[in-house]
């Protein structure tokens, strides 16, 4: 089978959440069939190694450079610039790279691609109608109901610009997601309640719930003892609900930790914190940015916070995190769409107060986050594979192929 991926960023070396998904599933299923990609390609330092890795295992790789505008202002000027339009901010992204569709029109015509796996509701712009034949199925892979976390970000943003922008950009997403649903053969949603929530508006659609996975060889158990008190949080802080996460969890959970826990540490890893959280470092607070392996990072790691209110699909942190054997305390959105008990595989804790008294649970009780460690780790083994995760996707494939 020839399937080809088009995605706003090349999967490898997956450095980021989007991009652990797309790497996870592409790796598994270039052993057993023939993989290729159109993408956007950052030019930046990882530029040359995005490619590298990426063609180590694709039969064929097409890039064009940057998605979205590399500098802070270019990218405003768009954000203000959809505010007149009728589209998305998202749809005007894609929508000024027509050189993107020669290429996407140039590809299907040439070579008989069985699958085209569209990553992000944000590609869906792209036209693949004219390109439709017998035995060629169209899959959009939403990694997010997008509008829905665009929605759940305005009822949550402070700022009356913010908010303003993300109430009236997610009106125009839903409308424009919602349109782009119909023309694939199928879309693939990581949690059950996005699935639910797309047949709300389309029952017709063909879906599947394939949901985010972990490289369990990779995010392996270590023998490096952890740092007695520390917490962990990594992903992307330019990610609007990590940063909120992270600002409430310095804001309204970190001191009640430390008045119960004095020796208690908080690291912050990814990229992308702005100025105003990396000025709370200090005090046992440290933005350690992005590395290139995150693993040594979670092995010290005493416990993993995951204190999001904000978010939709599934998060990689968590199933990462799980992978490595670490306790893990989370909201429950945080988890949401990962078949986790609480008490079992990690702990539940929405208020500050909670957090705070279930981290010093973990931190003060070796056994209780070993013992979950334990559970989270066979979790992992048993359902969140990315071999076994891309099995259902390959049936998916099938199914839709039948129709």
């Amino acid at each position: 089978m020839k399937v080809l991926f088009v995605s706003p960023f090349l999967p490898s070396p997956a450095r980021f959440g989007g991009q652990r998904r797309v790497d996870g599933l592409m790796r598994v299923l270039a052993k057993r069939h023939e993989v290729s990609i159109l993408a956007f390609n950052a030019t930046d330092e990882w530029e040359r190694q995005s490619l590298e890795q990426t063609r180590s295992y694709c039969a064929e790789v097409e890039t064009l450079p940057n998605f979205e505008p590399r500098e802070s202002r270019s990218k405003r000027l768009l954000q203000l610039r959809s505010l007149a339009s009728l589209g998305s901010f998202e749809h005007l992204l894609a929508a000024r790279r027509r050189e993107f569709q020669q290429k996407l029109d140039s590809m299907l015509s040439r070579r008989d691609y069985d699958v085209v796996q569209v990553e992000f509701a944000q590609m869906a712009p792209y036209r693949f109608e004219k390109h439709r034949r017998a035995g060629r199925v169209f899959v959009l892979d939403e990694h997010n109901i997008e509008y829905d976390v665009l929605r759940r970000t305005a009822e949550a943003a402070g700022g009356v610009y913010r908010s303003f922008y993300n109430a009236l950009n997610w009106r125009k997403l839903a409308r424009e997601e919602r349109s782009a649903w119909p023309r694939f053969d199928g879309v693939a949603l990581t949690s059950v309640r996005d699935a639910a929530l797309l047949r709300q508006d389309l029952p017709a659609c063909r879906t599947a719930v394939i949901p985010n996975g972990v490289d369990v060889a990779t995010f392996a158990r270590s023998s490096t003892e952890t740092d007695p008190g520390s917490v962990l949080f990594f992903g992307a802080i330019n990610y609007f609900p990590n940063a909120d996460g992270v600002t409430f969890f310095l804001d309204e959970v970190f001191p009640k930790l430390k008045q119960q826990r004095p020796d208690a540490t908080f690291r912050v890893l990814g990229p992308g914190a702005p100025a105003a959280l990396k000025e709370r470092a200090g005090d046992g607070v440290q933005f350690l940015g992005m590395v290139d392996d995150v693993n040594p990072h979670i092995d010290r790691a005493a416990a993993v916070v995951v204190p999001l209110r904000i978010g939709g699909g599934t998060r990689l942190k968590i199933v990462e995190a799980l992978s490595k054997g670490k306790a893990v305390v989370s909201t429950r959105l945080g988890a949401e769409g990962i078949d986790v008990v609480d008490g079992e595989h990690l702990l539940f804790a929405d208020t500050p107060e909670e957090l705070a008294q279930q981290l010093t649970r973990v931190l003060s009780d070796p056994a209780l986050a070993a013992r979950l460690g334990d559970a989270g780790r066979r979790l992992m083994e048993e359902r969140y594979s990315w071999t076994s995760i891309t099995h259902k996707l390959e049936e998916f494939y099938d199914s839709l192929k039948q129709h």
